[in-house]
């Protein structure tokens, strides 16, 4: 068990006071047997109501009802959490799934149906041609050895490159530029397994970088393996997912996945800039 304190402050400056519509904040990460919330805190300015619920997918969202105008919003979140995480060397696949191709059992294909439907089907040509350095039908693969080179073909084909603009490319895009961000490549591993038959989802959080680093905010994806459950890859680091990552929220389209979301009413020139800090960092467990 390690102990990690995450700090997370967004800041929206505008050259007069706007009005502020609902908010829905996601900085909370995912608890579970993995993850335990030792301390929480969220201070916002301007003065506003916060209430906590949970979506369709289990993640926590704070719903911020703002109460004045103001030039400024401010959001900062500090969480202290322990982590406990699986070896990936020691995760136990039911015998049938250790090779591909393989069905998943009825009982788990009703669940997993909204995972494993494409969300670029228009996309399905260009990012078949491109999986066939990987597989071919007929192949039989072990299931870890697929996945593994998936993550590993991704992170050796495209160029990482920072992009502050909401949203994500589909993998065409990103198979056209050669380049894309965490959440581009994230979204590209997602779509390919799920042309591949596998159940697979989004993942938002954080993750700790190198010591004397800043943390960030980052995307994975996260596939159903049988008996082993959800198992994350990071394709933007070629890393399966460890004790650096940190989940927030989870979900099928990475556009239910933002950090921070919501309105405002005012000047269409009244807009000025952001900021965004991450801090992740390891601290001393207490006694």
């Amino acid at each position: 068990m390690r102990r990690i304190r995450i700090i997370h402050k967004t800041e929206y400056f505008y050259n007069q006071p706007v009005t502020f519509g609902t908010h829905r904040a996601m900085m909370r990460p995912r608890e579970g047997h993995d993850v335990h919330i030792v301390r929480g805190s969220i201070d916002i300015e301007p003065n506003a109501e916060v209430r906590w619920l949970r979506d369709n997918y289990d993640n926590a969202i704070a719903v911020v009802t703002f109460l004045e105008l103001s030039d400024t919003l401010r959001i900062a979140s500090e969480v202290d959490v322990d982590l406990y995480h699986d070896d990936p060397i020691e995760w136990r696949i039911a015998p049938f799934a250790s090779s591909f191709p393989f069905q998943y059992p009825p009982e788990e294909q009703l669940e997993l149906t909204v995972y494993r439907l494409p969300s670029y089907l228009y996309d399905a040509t260009a990012l078949l041609e491109w999986l066939r350095d990987l597989y071919k039908p007929g192949q039989l693969i072990g299931t870890l050895d697929l996945l593994n080179n998936l993550n590993t073909h991704i992170y050796r084909s495209f160029k990482y490159v920072s992009r502050e603009a909401l949203g994500v490319q589909s993998p065409n895009e990103t198979l056209r530029l050669g380049s894309g961000t965490c959440r581009d490549y994230a979204v590209f591993m997602m779509e390919a397994a799920r042309y591949w038959g596998f159940g697979a989802r989004f993942v938002t959080g954080y993750i700790q970088m190198a010591e004397g680093q800043h943390g960030a905010t980052h995307a994975w994806t996260e596939i159903y393996i049988p008996g082993a459950g959800w198992r994350g890859y990071d394709p933007t680091n070629n890393k399966i997912v460890g004790s650096e990552h940190i989940p927030v929220a989870v979900t099928r389209e990475q556009e239910r996945a933002s950090p921070l979301s919501g309105t405002w009413d005012g000047p269409a020139d009244a807009f000025s800039r952001m900021n965004v800090s991450v801090q992740v960092i390891s601290i001393p467990a207490s006694p």
